[in-house]
């Protein structure tokens, strides 16, 4: 990942991606030039080439910046009494239409990194870190050790963070889901997490 930045060099970064987010999306990683984006920030080439050298270094800084909030998220579900409900209800809050609007921007960053192997592994890093998260969780709820819960449970975690990627990227590409096919998604995650609820260690 990217070198850490002062605080108010930090804070700026993240205001510059807020608003170029939407540009990058609608034009895509190949086709938004770095001038098209500067444009989106209201900055000039040369002052946005100080916070972003590359687009691959754009696509590293936001998938930093969303996972910021997902562990924001995470901490909260951590301290929540009902710890899987509060999971289950911010899974589905990512298949809601003001989430799905990130669902361009994260379809335009999978097909690059198949391309670009910087971004694949910022990419790869991303999901490992969920991963790492929804096992601390599992872990928790079962009264079982990280180890243990990563053995028993890193196909259900890799399986959730799919179906979410997965109904992002499809919302933006073909529209929301019918309504048969929400409820089978939503089906399989409350098969998830009952299964691995009901699967506490003994004594």
């Amino acid at each position: 990942m990217s070198s850490v930045l002062a605080p108010a060099a930090e804070e700026r970064s993240h205001e510059i991606l807020a608003s170029i987010r939407q540009a990058f999306a609608e034009k895509g990683f190949d086709g938004a030039s770095m001038q098209d984006l500067a444009r989106a920030a209201g900055m000039s080439v040369g002052n946005f080439y100080r916070y972003f050298p590359s687009k691959a270094a754009i696509v590293e800084a936001m998938c930093g910046y969303d996972l910021s909030e997902i562990q924001s998220e995470f901490a909260q579900i951590q301290t929540s009494d009902r710890p899987m409900a509060c999971l289950r209800e911010r899974i589905l809050k990512h298949f809601s239409e003001e989430s799905t609007k990130d669902g361009q921007l994260w379809a335009e960053i999978t097909a690059a990194a198949i391309r670009k192997p910087e971004i694949g592994e910022a990419a790869r890093q991303m999901e490992e870190t969920i991963v790492s998260m929804l096992t601390t969780v599992f872990a928790h709820v079962t009264r079982r050790t990280i180890e243990d819960a990563r053995k028993r449970y890193e196909g259900q975690c890799q399986m959730l963070v799919m179906l979410v990627k997965a109904m992002a990227t499809r919302t933006a590409q073909c529209g929301p889901a019918s309504p048969a096919l929400a409820a089978q998604v939503v089906a399989v995650i409350d098969r998830i997490l009952l299964d691995v609820s009901s699967d506490r260690a003994e004594g």
